[in-house]
């Protein structure tokens, strides 16, 4: 096994009072670490200066999936809790969930939610999935709250807080549901940064990657070889297609927008050549990896020893990111999702 695929060597400390638990006042407020690729010097800009830090002709690639209201607070008949995470948007009244909580569940269980919800466990699909029947359908999505992934902690009871999740946990382009964690780099992304960036002359296309509940799963083999992805689904307009051969043409840079852009497309071009569509993916992104697509990436900071961390080494060298990841912690940048960003030219 050599360095670059031992999971151990993707790991770094970080002070947990780092961990963001709100997010910006503002999207484009956060901070933004400057990574250059072949020189590996560091700059600490601001997200509102990403028009400056581009070129005309650029490309920017989104993700516009749109998070799912996806978490809910399930009740056992004996009175425990189950915390319950939809897993696709409910269109009739059987559907998949994930299923998390003290003691066994059986298939024919049944779990209550509020004061007239019943779901019925029908079919146990394996690693806490459960395919549910439910007499109240798609209203389900009315009353879940937001997943926020764990590491941002809230309290059981709503608050305040929850209708800020349902704003600021949803990028402003969000337009397909389906996904159960957020694109968190579009996070930063408001319409008057948009608006900057067209002024620039900085083009955006859009994909969609329905981001699943695996993106939180830890790397638990020490040799990354041995790791399996979990599946998402996505989808390749072909306007995006013709985007980034337009951007080729002017020997612009396509730069993805976050992890899942850059799953998505180096997916789609796995063949050798970029094609439109929709499908799901496994691919796994580590060193080494020949990217076929993308140029740049703008990325937040991602847990140690996670595929997203692994990713992001593949495509600018593991001890570049590291070191890179070390100035952020001594310059007490936030981190994770609702955290600032790092810019990868």
């Amino acid at each position: 096994m050599t360095p670059a695929s031992d999971r151990t060597a993707y790991s770094y400390e970080l002070p947990r009072n780092l961990i963001a638990q709100e997010p910006p006042p503002e999207r484009e407020a956060a901070r933004l670490l400057l990574l250059q690729r072949t020189t590996r010097e560091i700059a600490h800009r601001r997200i509102r200066e990403l028009a400056q830090l581009l070129e005309p002709g650029d490309l920017l690639v989104l993700n516009d999936t749109k998070v799912l209201a996806a978490r809910v607070e399930l009740r056992r008949e004996s009175g425990g809790r189950i915390s319950g995470i939809l897993l696709e948007v409910p269109r009739d009244d059987e559907f998949t969930m994930m299923l998390e909580g003290r003691g066994r569940l059986a298939e024919g269980d049944r779990l209550r939610f509020g004061d007239e919800g019943v779901l019925w466990l029908r079919q146990a699909l394996g690693q806490g999935h459960w395919r549910v029947a439910c007499n109240l359908g798609p209203e389900l999505l009315a009353s879940g709250r937001m997943p926020l992934p764990p590491y941002i902690k809230r309290s059981r009871g709503r608050d305040a807080r929850d209708a800020a999740d349902r704003e600021r946990y949803q990028t402003v382009f969000a337009e397909h549901p389906g996904a159960v964690a957020a694109p968190t780099a579009g996070l930063h992304f408001s319409p008057r940064l948009l608006g900057e960036l067209e002024e620039r002359q900085v083009e955006t296309a859009r994909i969609t990657l329905h981001v699943g509940p695996g993106t939180f799963q830890p790397v638990r083999e020490q040799d990354l070889s041995r790791h399996l992805m979990h599946a998402e689904s996505f989808r390749v307009p072909a306007a995006t297609v013709e985007a980034i051969e337009r951007t080729r043409g002017r020997g612009g840079r396509v730069i993805a927008v976050g992890t899942t852009v850059v799953r998505t497309l180096e997916a789609a071009a796995a063949g050798g050549e970029l094609r439109a569509g929709s499908g799901e993916t496994t691919l796994f992104i580590r060193p080494p990896f020949r990217f076929r697509i993308v140029d740049g990436l703008l990325t937040n900071f991602h847990l140690p020893e996670s595929t997203l961390l692994i990713l992001v080494c593949a495509f600018a060298g593991r001890q570049a990111v590291l070191n890179a990841y070390a100035q952020a912690v001594a310059e007490r940048y936030r981190f994770f999702s609702y955290g600032d960003a790092m810019l990868i030219l």
